[in-house]
């Protein structure tokens, strides 16, 4: 009896994570914000409904722990790498956003730097085989 209320009280906080991610994706003014909102707030959801299932039933305690620890290991993943993939494209920041440093200007700089060396060394390396 008590493993249900409390199961069923964690699947419903779940709930309303997901539906507080679904208004932040809607609301947020720019894809880094977006992101944000629905990375943070589907992952404590997902956590609480499958903790919740995971009391609610104990015999699949041990599947939502190991469901509960591969999310934690890709979620935050896949989140970065949609970010540096908007940022890749140059999506645009809201304007309201204040004291946004751009930390990967130095390192494009420095990336786009090395590829033009990189053609310039590929360049002279054929010119020298003719």
């Amino acid at each position: 009896m008590i493993n249900e209320t409390i199961g069923l009280g964690l699947m419903i906080i779940g709930s309303l994570f997901y539906v507080l991610a679904g208004l932040g994706l809607l609301r947020m003014p720019d894809v880094f914000n977006r992101i944000q909102a629905g990375t943070k707030a589907t992952t404590l959801g997902t956590f609480s409904v499958i903790v919740g299932v995971g009391i609610y039933q104990p015999a699949w305690i041990v599947r939502c722990l190991i469901i509960v620890a591969f999310i934690t290991l890709t979620n935050p993943i896949g989140s970065s790498v949609l970010a540096k993939a908007a940022y890749v494209r140059k999506e645009k920041l809201y304007d309201g956003t204040g004291g946004i440093l751009n930390y990967f200007s130095e390192v494009s700089q420095e990336t786009s730097d090395l590829d033009d060396d990189v053609e310039a060394t590929n360049i002279e390396e054929v010119g020298e085989v003719k």
